[in-house]
């Protein structure tokens, strides 16, 4: 028998036999920590504001731009990032033409349980905004099309409101990446702290707070105890959800001593949490009455978007997507808490993948032993080597090497053989093939003539953007690239040419460019017009430089960057 079979072997049994499980432990270890159903702290959540405004600008490609937890590794953020464009995506359960079957909203409404005929004006400034607004409704609706089946499911089970099955919508849009300055993170927003009283747990391999069955069992648990804490009062549970049991009760006992109400809607409470349930009843209202609004939800099938399919073992993450017939974007999208290029070595061993494709999921995982789930690395210790390193090295971490190859401690040897688990494909395949994302970007028809471009020595994206009448952001975007990006000579762009001659070449004079970046300050009287023609630039340029409305008013004082010729710039 090979020394790579042994050594998976030995590897399979230690990770199935060996471990411990995370998830008995976890309460007890976070108990220390206090509980949170009489905590006074905030929790700060990425929410939706970053998908509000993408609406509110008519940004119909933007995806959240909370930021990535630091725990992902690397090769992996950027997947997620690309998997985040796939949210706004229609899925095959969301049909823009209802045909007034029974579908997920009927049964969604069948268990409101929450008063939604609160005339707070808190309520109606939500309300205002989503009717001038409603495709927010129809990209939430999209992104939350894989999970709101199940979270419904959940809610209904434990006899819980059913609107609770909306709270994500106000927490983090339905992105399960979405992660805040205040360390909350997933759909449901758990801090660590939180996290690890309700059992998620945290380690390097994954985040059971970005899990989509942990998060939603330990939120729905937390929920309903925070319920029962309030005598059943849900709004003053879901206060308590977003800053804290202790802040609420604080908050009563203030007005219990003023001889004052002391329901949800007239306590003193911080800023965040006085808009917090307003903005799910605001929701509910909507989903329970869309027509009165002025908003049409995309029908949702009432059946699962995923299965759960048992593994029995570490599992790549690429490989995964290759037996399941999906996009490796999908497979984040489902199993958003691995940090890593594989499943976690002690567990869960399963995977959510979409329901269409379980079976054949399941048919070719049966044919792939344990040992061939995850691919191997015979290496050999040379001078300067320590487990660490070499762990680093590999995206692994030091007690899989020592669990692998039966090692007491960390002392390694020169010339010492190691067997490593590591991922199957190289870095660009776990970022989604970053060529083949470029490709299908710049195969996407678009208006106006396709220009396939050759950077030369002294290309600029402002000049080649002005030679084609498109804007800077365009041209970057098309090719993947952000606009400060450096433009190397040979490399191959497309550019969809607004000109009525589109060049393939550069202009002759091309390399006399003078192009610098400026800072200007509006004043008094400025317009978007009259700053480009000062400068010789394009208002749609400056519009994008700045992510500004160019429908909008300047203000004065406010600052904007340019990118200008300064042989034309007064």
């Amino acid at each position: 028998m090979s020394v790579r079979r042994i050594s998976a072997i030995v590897f399979a049994s230690a990770v199935m036999g060996g471990c411990a499980s995370l998830y008995n432990n976890a309460p007890d270890r976070a108990s220390s920590e206090g509980n949170p159903l009489n905590s006074e702290k905030m929790t700060v959540a990425a929410g939706d504001q970053e998908l509000k405004t993408a609406v509110e600008h008519g940004d119909s490609q933007a995806s959240s731009r909370t930021e990535l937890d630091e725990a992902i590794s690397p090769e992996l953020k950027a997947a997620a990032e690309v998997a985040r464009t796939k949210l706004d995506s229609p899925s095959d359960h969301v049909d823009d033409n209802s045909n007034g079957d029974v579908d997920l909203w009927h049964r969604l409404r069948a268990g409101f349980k929450l008063d939604h005929d609160i005339t707070d004006p808190r309520v109606k400034a939500q309300l205002d905004w989503y009717r001038k607004h409603p495709k927010y409704i129809d990209r939430v609706v999209k992104r939350g099309s894989r999970y709101l089946h199940y979270i419904i499911s959940e809610t209904e089970k434990r006899g819980l409101p059913t609107e609770l099955a909306l709270l994500p919508v106000v927490e983090s849009a339905f992105d399960p990446f979405a992660y805040s300055h205040g360390r909350a993170s997933g759909l449901w927003q758990f801090i660590p702290g939180t996290g690890k009283y309700f059992g998620l747990t945290q380690s390097w391999w994954h985040d059971d707070r970005r899990d989509i069955i942990e998060s939603t069992d330990a939120a729905l648990t937390y929920l309903d105890r925070l319920a029962k804490r309030f005598d059943g009062d849900y709004t003053l549970a879901l206060a308590a959800y977003n800053s804290g049991g202790g802040t609420v009760s604080k908050a009563m006992r203030r007005n219990r001593n003023a001889n004052r109400s002391t329901d949800y809607w007239s306590l003193r409470l911080p800023r965040e949490t006085t808009h917090y349930v307003p903005k799910l009843i605001a929701l509910a209202k909507i989903f329970d009455k869309p027509e009165d609004y002025g908003v049409e939800l995309p029908a949702l099938d009432d059946e699962p978007y995923f299965e759960v399919v048992e593994t029995g073992s570490q599992m790549d993450l690429a490989q995964a997507a290759e037996l399941a017939s999906v996009d490796v974007e999908e497979i984040y999208l489902l199993n958003p808490s691995f940090n890593r290029w594989a499943t976690a070595p002690d567990g869960p061993h399963r995977l959510l993948v979409p329901k269409e494709n379980a079976s054949t999921f399941k048919v070719a995982l049966s044919k792939i032993p344990a040992k061939d789930r995850v691919s191997w690395q015979n290496y050999q210790v040379v001078s300067g080597d320590n487990l660490s390193t070499i762990a680093r090295k590999f995206s692994t971490t030091t007690s899989v090497i020592r669990r692998v190859n039966n090692l007491n401690s960390d002392m390694i040897r020169i010339g010492q053989r190691l067997m490593i688990p590591s991922a199957s494909k190289s870095t660009d395949e776990y970022a989604l093939s970053a060529s083949q994302r470029l490709e299908k970007k710049q195969s996407r028809n678009r208006s106006g003539s396709r220009v396939n471009y050759t950077i030369r020595r002294g290309d600029t994206f402002w000049d080649i953007a002005r030679e084609h009448r498109v804007t800077v952001r365009e041209v970057a975007a098309w090719n993947n690239m952000a606009p400060g990006d450096p433009l190397i000579p040979g490399k191959k762009i497309v550019i969809w040419s607004q000109a009525s001659q589109p060049k393939t070449v550069a202009s002759n004079n091309r390399g006399q460019a003078m192009v610098r970046k400026v800072g200007y300050r509006v004043r008094k009287g400025d317009s978007l017009s009259a700053i480009a023609s000062r400068f010789s630039v394009n208002v749609r340029d400056i519009a994008s430089w700045n992510d500004l409305n160019s429908a909008r008013y300047l203000q004065p004082g406010q600052s904007l960057v340019l990118y200008v010729d300064i042989r034309n710039s007064p």
